[in-house]
């Protein structure tokens, strides 16, 4: 991600604030914070050596002034994959054993025909 190492201040939904430095942010937006001073509202604040914040209960991100928006907005496209090479048992990734060599003997489905019967 482009913003890891920064200082920034997140403003969460229930009014609490946590300015720390970002180390790391993954899918869902949950932030992973050091040096962390956490500001709940009407309270001290506490200093916290880390500190993870749930990305859904974080209202906005306040970004340091000094940060250089206009190159880092810049989008760097999707990254090219080689093709990959299609083989007689890649149609049947994913959809079980069967499609291929059939069920075996040909009997019904199920867990077998049970116990012989004598008549």
């Amino acid at each position: 991600m482009k913003l890891n190492h920064e200082t920034v201040t997140i403003e969460l939904k229930n009014g609490t604030q946590v300015h720390g430095t970002i180390a790391c942010v993954d899918v869902s937006m949950n932030t992973h914070l050091r040096s962390v001073k956490l500001t709940m509202k009407n309270e001290e604040s506490i200093n916290m050596d880390t500190l993870t914040v749930r990305g859904n209960n974080i209202r906005y991100f306040i970004l340091p002034d000094t940060l250089p928006l206009d190159t880092l907005l810049i989008d760097e496209g999707p990254t090219k994959r080689k093709p990959r090479k299609e083989n007689i048992l890649s149609s049947t990734r994913g959809r079980g054993r069967g499609m291929i060599r059939g069920r075996g003997r040909g009997g019904p489905r199920g867990r077998g025909r049970g116990a012989p019967t004598r008549r």
